[in-house]
């Protein structure tokens, strides 16, 4: 998780200063809140899935967008990204332990709007 934004944290038992416009915390949230950030880490709660397999579930999503969303969401720590040196190479992505612990809520949040809503076109 190099990089991640854990390891850009301020002192241990501190807290970001979320409402400041340079808190590196603001750039996480608005990774995860994006149109497809949710989306990527609510796909990857149940397994981990091959680039093209995470395109075919996430509707909608360009291969530009998921890879930029990929990218952001690996660099913040929150997604593990492995390569298999085959030809052509083949790339597996993961949730994080970090990345379980933010996707968690939001599954949550989903199945709750789910439940909710009236059976129609695309339930089920």
């Amino acid at each position: 998780m190099a990089g991640g934004v854990q390891s850009r944290g301020a002192e241990a038992g501190s807290r970001y200063d979320v409402f400041h416009t340079d808190c590196p915390a603001r750039d996480v949230v608005d990774h995860i809140t994006s149109r497809w950030g949710v989306w990527v880490l609510i796909s990857l709660r149940s397994n981990d899935l091959r680039f093209f397999e995470l395109r075919e579930s996430i509707r909608g999503i360009s291969e530009k967008m998921l890879a930029q969303t990929l990218r952001a969401l690996v660099q913040d720590g929150l997604v593990w990204r492995e390569v298999e040196p085959t030809t052509p190479p083949q790339v597996t992505y993961g949730l994080s332990e970090f990345g379980r612990e933010v996707s968690e809520p939001l599954t949550e949040l989903f199945d709750r709007i789910t439940r909710r809503l009236p059976r129609g076109p695309g339930a089920g």
